[in-house]
């Protein structure tokens, strides 16, 4: 079925060819709508068929997926001003083309570079300034900046301020945000979405909206709601989080095994129920120890406080650890985030790295909200499931705190109070050919299928930011709302149904779209 699924999508994209605008046609729309000169054309390709498997799609992009079939590109753009934008939406619309918006690169389905229809690339790479106003404790952020970039501009300006957002530096703010956004002091302070208090948006019209202009309704949508199927969100206004100078880090690694298992039972127990200040994630991955392939898990920490008051609460809470202060590394938030990402001691500056692919690096990803702890003998399972991969993960973050706190329907991310922790699960391989990827893709489902039985149900959640088009997909351009219920209340539960009444309202005709957008609904 999968075969034939494929074969289906390449005719339908081969009937498209032979209608494409041609690059020098877009170039000519550019030049009619304004006579100023612009230099928006960064790179240009013909439009053909082709598989995000046999070439990098984004120069912003981190991995490759190999589990999308695409048109190419009619053109990159990278605007340097805001009017540029409008030139380039009201083109695609008058040539029937979509707008695919690059932030980061960093969707895991590559949603913002890869288009089952004729299509061009407006990459924010140009804008991508930050300016921080420390009196209001808050920052308006371009969308084409990066998290690093963002964290960095922060701690040179102040000691005791951050952001509640993701640790991946190279995660392009614009999508992040708009996905909802885990962090390390999201327990704390909140999902990045839940910290913004103001926006800039493009409409279909290329009319620039705030949070007045635009309405309340709206944005609430861009809130977590993925901004990309409402138009072009051109920077973000959000409140910074105030934290201690001194932070405190660990990290705890053990082979897994029965004691293992009874630690990470015991974990899922509290993890949610902690202080508020402390965030403790579990990774599950492989390593190779004397030619022996091992699965070893790791509890990753962040205390926002000293040393002192984290002995005690660890003892108090969760003393199977055993944690000790030799164990604990007190230092600043933004060096909690080169800690995080295994860069203790490298500059700040690193952090201002957009381009972190890892050449020849392919995965499939999922995810899941967990409501009650998973009993032991399941964590025996996946270890030896792992085992079968040379490079599976598991990564087990904790909820609770404030998230919690905020109703379901405050905005469209609704993984709120019941759910105890999150699971993003992940498999890479470097050898690309359809085989492998068939390979993978069908271990990576049977272990979703797998844990069916002991995560969310009805709907069974996912996480937008680790986007899963395994979910369902917008095949047919007119996709109805019905239709996309099957994808998207595992997203938005009720939320859903909000979504698309803004959309029908900001953009009934479905101008923007892709193959997981939200559909409008009247």
């Amino acid at each position: 079925m999968r075969d034939l699924a494929l074969c289906l999508f390449i005719f339908i994209l081969a009937k498209h060819v032979s209608s494409v605008p041609t690059k020098e046609q877009f170039q000519s729309c550019l030049s009619t709508i304004s006579k100023t000169p612009n230099n928006l054309t960064k790179h240009t390709s013909d439009s053909r068929l082709y598989t995000a498997s046999l070439e990098t799609s984004s120069p912003s992009s981190n991995f490759l997926n190999l589990n999308f079939t695409s048109l190419k590109p009619i053109l990159t753009l990278k605007p340097k001003s805001e009017s540029e934008i409008k030139k380039a939406i009201l083109c695609s619309k008058k040539l029937g083309v979509q707008v695919r918006t690059l932030s980061g690169g960093h969707d895991y389905e590559g949603l913002s570079y890869l288009s089952l229809t004729p299509f061009i690339i407006i990459d924010l790479v140009n804008l991508r300034s930050i300016t921080i106003n420390l009196t209001e404790e808050t920052a308006w952020i371009q969308s084409g900046a990066t998290l690093g970039e963002l964290y960095y501009k922060i701690a040179k300006t102040s000691k005791v301020h951050a952001f509640a957002a993701g640790i991946c530096p190279s995660v392009g703010v614009g999508g992040h945000i708009s996905g909802g956004g885990f962090g390390t002091i999201m327990r704390k302070h909140g999902l990045a979405s839940d910290n913004v208090v103001d926006a800039r948006l493009m409409d279909v019209n290329g009319r620039i909206l705030n949070r007045r202009t635009m309405g309340e309704d709206l944005f609430w949508a861009l809130r977590g709601g993925g901004a990309a199927s409402f138009g072009v969100v051109l920077s973000w206004k959000v409140k910074l989080a105030r934290v201690p100078e001194k932070v405190t880090c660990f990290i705890s690694q053990h082979p897994m095994g029965a004691s293992m298992n009874k630690l990470v039972h015991r974990w899922q127990s509290i993890g949610a129920e902690l202080d508020q200040n402390l965030f403790i994630r579990v990774i599950i991955d492989n390593s190779v120890e004397g030619g022996q392939r091992r699965v070893k898990t790791t509890f990753q920490a962040l205390f926002l406080g000293g040393v002192d008051k984290l002995i005690p609460l660890m003892n108090q809470k969760f003393p199977e650890i055993g944690l000790r202060a030799q164990d604990c590394s007190e230092m600043s938030w933004i060096e909690s985030i080169m800690f995080f990402n295994w860069k203790s001691g490298q500059p700040l500056e690193t952090m201002l790295n957009r381009d972190l692919r890892y050449e020849d690096l392919y995965f499939k990803a999922k995810s899941d909200f967990v409501q009650k702890p998973v009993p032991e003998n399941v964590f025996e399972e996946v270890t030896k499931r792992f085992l079968e991969q040379e490079t599976p993960l598991m990564i087990l973050e904790p909820l609770g705190g404030k998230i919690s706190e905020v109703s379901e329907s405050e905005s469209p991310y609704p993984h709120r109070r019941g759910n105890i922790y999150n699971i993003q699960y992940m498999v890479k391989w470097r050898v690309n050919t359809v085989e492998e990827m068939n390979k993978h893709v069908t271990w990576m489902r049977m272990l979703y299928d797998y844990m069916t039985p002991y995560v969310s149900s009805s709907p069974r959640g996912a996480y937008l930011n680790y986007r899963d088009l395994d979910l369902g997909n917008n095949t047919r351009i007119n996709t109805s709302f019905e239709d996309a219920r099957i994808w998207g209340e595992k997203y938005y539960k009720g939320n859903f149904k909000k979504l698309g009444l803004v959309k029908g309202k900001i953009d009934p005709t479905n101008f923007f779209r892709n193959e997981q957008s939200i559909p409008p609904l009247f």
